[in-house]
């Protein structure tokens, strides 16, 4: 399964997100590439990976190819970012959409999940993101403009179904720094909800809460588990993987 964690409104978790369930999923015994898109690099910071080799940028450049370019790490193999892929106009030929899906295609048998780490955006690198992948998660918090960006998705998603890949699908949304005791984060989860129908998925049961070991286990560059096996943020995320993996059997996935 190749699934894109993606949300274009920052400071909602995502590169967070990822990093968990691919750490989780590794943990568990799974095969793991993450595919690090971001500019901000910030997966690959949290996973110790190196940034000054083959990175995705020579990736989707065509200079490197996929398997060349895969580092191990303690949380998974990882292709590095590159504040590179940033630049205006890097990809521009015919085709540019499917650069990533076209690098991964020698690779992904060898891996029973890809996690690729988009950026905060919905441009041409986020477009190739939903291009390769099998399905989506995206993490939200319960706020108003998280809401507004679900709807802005929608369209994008549109596009990405009609013309690059009509199988994506929205595997489920995540509520991420959740408050339960927030009237207006609960009002918020529930339209959130009702958004999510317009896309034809639904909110994973699990939330994920605000926990400062998160943080934390970042700094040590360790995966939450590793770092704090009984904070709230393992608890939740070990929930949300076995939501993932469930939900993976239920639409039939490969090696699921």
């Amino acid at each position: 399964m190749i699934l894109a964690i993606l949300n274009q409104k920052g400071g909602v978790a995502k590169t967070t997100t990822g990093a968990a369930i691919g750490a989780g999923l590794h943990r568990r015994g799974y095969t793991v590439l993450y595919v690090d898109l971001d500019p901000q690099c910030n997966l690959t910071d949290i996973t110790g990976a190196n940034s000054s080799g083959l990175t995705v940028l020579e990736v989707l450049t065509r200079k490197a190819t996929a398997k060349a370019a895969i580092q191990a790490s303690p949380q998974g193999d990882i292709i590095a970012g590159s504040e590179g892929v940033a630049a205006d106009g890097l990809l521009t030929k015919t085709g540019k959409e499917y650069r990533l899906k076209e690098a991964l295609e020698p690779v992904k048998a060898r891996y029973q999940f890809i996690i690729i780490d988009c950026p905060p955006s919905l441009g041409i690198l986020t477009i190739n993101a939903l291009t390769a992948a099998t399905a989506c998660i995206i993490p939200a918090q319960a706020d108003r403009l998280s809401l507004q960006a679900l709807q802005q998705f929608g369209e994008t998603y549109g596009i990405i179904r009609q013309y690059t890949n009509p199988l994506l699908t929205v595997q489920g949304i995540v509520i991420t720094r959740y408050s339960g005791r927030a009237i207006l984060s609960r009002e918020y989860a529930e339209m959130i909800a009702e958004a999510a129908q317009e896309l034809n998925t639904t909110l994973y049961n699990t939330r994920i809460r605000e926990c400062i070991a998160i943080k934390e286990a970042q700094a040590m560059r360790q995966d939450i588990f590793t770092y704090s096996p009984k904070s709230n943020a393992t608890a939740d995320y070990n929930s949300l993987i076995d939501e993932i993996l469930e939900r993976g059997k239920d639409n039939g996935k490969e090696n699921i």
